[in-house]
């Protein structure tokens, strides 16, 4: 039936049992096969071991139950598995630079934001064309860069606009503010004082 050390299985030896008893007498008695479980006998026991794994829910609650498969509207890309593991572990600098560049190119605006001055702007922009130029003179293989420079005046541009409307929002915020404020009593303005500490 089983080794020592494997768990007992009432209803696995059960079946081994049937199996066994269904089994016509000339395919037991062949000595080449002789232990070896038929294409049946595997097929039920397989059959079997998934009924058992069910009945203990070791099928339950598995992760992307019940939700689409993910990708499927996208074209094939023969290196779908290294953008994905980027994906999933947020990888950044590794992988090849046609696909470590796309991802900086889509994430470039937000750090573009985060600069404090239109010097560091210039300066992030310069070393991201650098490295776009420098990937597409390698021939190491890989995916193709079809990442593309970026203009620096016009990012420079863009990245004034985006400050002056964050600066017009935050002092447009800091007036509705001031005006609620000077609503309230003293009591709520007493209050709001507290709250902010």
């Amino acid at each position: 039936m089983g080794s020592p050390t494997e768990p007992r299985d009432s209803r696995l030896n059960v079946a081994r049992y049937q199996v066994d008893k269904l089994t016509p007498e000339n395919e037991r008695d062949d000595a080449s096969d002789a232990g070896q479980p038929t294409m049946e006998q595997r097929a039920q026991i397989v059959e079997i071991s998934i009924q058992q794994a069910m009945r203990r829910g070791d099928f339950d609650n598995l992760p992307g139950a019940g939700k689409p498969l993910s990708g499927l509207q996208n074209a094939y890309d023969p290196n779908w598995w290294i953008r994905q593991k980027i994906e999933r572990e947020r990888l950044t600098g590794l992988g090849p630079p046609a696909l470590t560049l796309r991802t900086e190119d889509a994430q470039l605006d937000d750090r573009l934001d985060a600069a404090p001055s239109e010097d560091a702007v210039r300066s992030m922009l310069t070393d991201f064309n650098a490295r776009i130029i420098e990937a597409r003179r390698q021939l190491q293989g890989g995916p193709p860069v079809v990442t593309v420079p970026r203009d620096v005046d016009a990012e420079v541009q863009r990245w004034r606009e985006r400050r002056d409307a964050r600066y017009r929002q935050y002092a447009e915020e800091r007036e509705r503010e001031e005006a609620a404020y000077r609503a309230m009593g003293w009591r709520e303005r007493r209050r709001a004082r507290r709250s902010r500490r």
